[in-house]
């Protein structure tokens, strides 16, 4: 409001805006005068008013549109509970009408179940002042609104004691903390009870949880927390796992890939892995979580489904299908390096009356000998194998470019081969229930050679010319070594 000074300057220079005129002179004319400017000046002072008070229903409207429209209910309760005041998000609330409410004791609103939690949170509030909980109201549709109560005190010097509540429905959010937790109780089931192993862990590899999963392989997995993921992993597969937990946590898509896990006892245990990245708010990668399996069983079936389809099972030779695949490569070195290779085919001499005084086992044991007898004789880089029955096949590679040198190299390992198949087999035969039987035999062997070099014949034809003068050489009279000859 202006001041008395201000206001009459103003009806002053209004007057005179009104009807100009010379300044009074007589007493009249002055008492007119100062008539005319208070009646300007209670004009003006009505007119502030009238301003004054639009300004007042505005700032109450909008007060009322903020109090009413608020996402939280307010409530004033007098000192018995009784209602007061309330506005329309609290009367929703409580599923009534704005002025039904009014008057009613908050309690009437208050779940059967938690009446008594109230009657001893409102005895709190009128003792301590402040304070807040959580409970239950039925609304007058019979829909349950899961509230939490925010109560202050008020005393006042003119009327009884007033307490303020501010009403937030939490139903939602328990809702959704239920779900969270229901989903948190679901996953950890399966993670505990899966027999994968599932591991989160963070941006550089690090533990953060791992399944009950892992105890298997390491005894307690919570002492597993805060260790470096990779540590275990074999030396040698280190790096390439490394790479691969980068790559995934660069672009979010989760890679497979095996490697060996280096057990606390020594042994080694085949792993699959898959990571996936979870992401932050802003979308970016905090934590990984890895799924592993252990393979170990699928790996040694996938080794024994190998040795089967290339490996004879009686001597653990390479078998014909090996042996066809290992003469290419040595044909395809020799067109190389223009080096000769020798292949001999070899076959037992009395083999058969042993299977037939002795039984199958005791021939085993004599193939098995045999085996290891060629296997002496020969390089690291050549090739022994087990064609069938009582047959094996040797190959020499990377000899030498004259062929008579060549030829020479390989009389000497053949007759080498000849020498100690020759010699004596001492063989333990083992019987169910009964001693075990010695028996000492006597087995030599023939050999048939062809020399190769480059692709100067096929594979097969290799093996017929080797075969061929293998049995000239048991015509011959048995234990010997023929060459072949153009």
């Amino acid at each position: 409001m202006r001041s008395a000074r201000s206001l009459r300057a103003a009806a002053e220079k209004r007057l005179a805006q009104m009807a100009p005129a010379a300044v009074p002179s007589h007493s009249v004319e002055k008492i007119f005068h100062e008539l005319q400017v208070c009646r300007v000046e209670l004009e003006m002072q009505k007119e502030e008013l009238h301003r004054a008070q639009l300004l007042l229903e505005e700032s109450c409207d909008r007060y009322t549109n903020f109090y009413d429209s608020a996402p939280v209910g307010f409530v004033t309760l007098d000192g018995d509970g009784l209602i007061e005041e309330i506005n329309l998000t609290g009367a929703t609330l409580l599923g009534r009408e704005h002025g039904s409410v009014l008057h009613k004791r908050f309690a009437d609103f208050v779940a059967p179940e938690d009446v008594d939690h109230w009657a001893r949170y409102f005895s709190s509030v009128l003792r301590d002042g402040k304070l807040s909980c959580e409970l239950t109201i039925v609304s007058g549709d019979k829909i349950h609104h899961q509230v939490r109560l925010d109560s202050l005190r008020l005393l006042k010097h003119y009327k009884s004691t007033e307490i303020r509540l501010v009403m937030t429905d939490i139903s939602e959010y328990m809702r959704s903390e239920e779900e969270l937790r229901e989903q948190e109780q679901f996953y950890r089931m399966i993670t505990e009870n899966v027999e994968d192993f599932i591991a989160v862990l963070d941006l550089k590899g690090r533990r953060l949880y791992n399944s009950p999963s892992y105890s298997r392989l390491f005894g307690d997995s919570e002492a597993l927390k805060g260790t470096d993921s990779f540590a275990e992993i074999h030396p040698d597969d280190r790096e390439r796992v490394r790479r691969v937990f980068g790559e995934t946590v660069k672009t979010g898509i989760g890679l497979r890939t095996e490697y060996r896990f280096s057990m606390p006892d020594g042994s080694i245990r085949y792993m699959e892995s898959r990571g996936g990245v979870i992401k932050n708010i802003f979308g970016r990668p905090s934590r990984v979580v890895v799924v592993s399996r252990d393979i170990t069983e699928r790996i040694m079936a996938e080794d024994q489904i190998r040795n089967m389809a290339f490996y004879d099972a009686l001597t653990k030779l390479p078998n014909r299908r090996m042996f066809d695949d290992r003469l290419n490569q040595a044909m395809a070195a020799s067109n190389r390096t223009g080096r000769y290779g020798a292949l001999m085919f070899l076959d037992m001499d009395n083999f058969k009356p042993l299977n037939d005084q002795y039984g199958h086992s005791a021939g085993d044991l004599l193939l098995r000998e045999v085996a290891r007898r060629i296997i002496s004789c020969v390089r690291e880089m050549d090739t022994v194998s087990r064609f069938g029955g009582d047959e094996f096949v040797v190959m020499l590679t990377e000899l030498d470019a004259d062929k008579k040198s060549s030829i020479a190299q390989t009389g000497i390992v053949a007759e080498k081969i000849r020498t100690i198949l020759a010699k004596p087999y001492r063989l333990v035969l083992q019987q169910e229930g009964e001693a075990d039987k010695k028996i000492e035999y006597r087995c030599s062997s023939s050999i048939g050679v062809v020399m190769f070099i480059d692709h100067e014949y096929k594979p097969a034809d290799l093996v017929k010319r080797a075969d061929m003068v293998m049995y000239q050489a048991k015509e011959s009279g048995r234990n010997q070594v023929r060459f072949f000859s153009s």
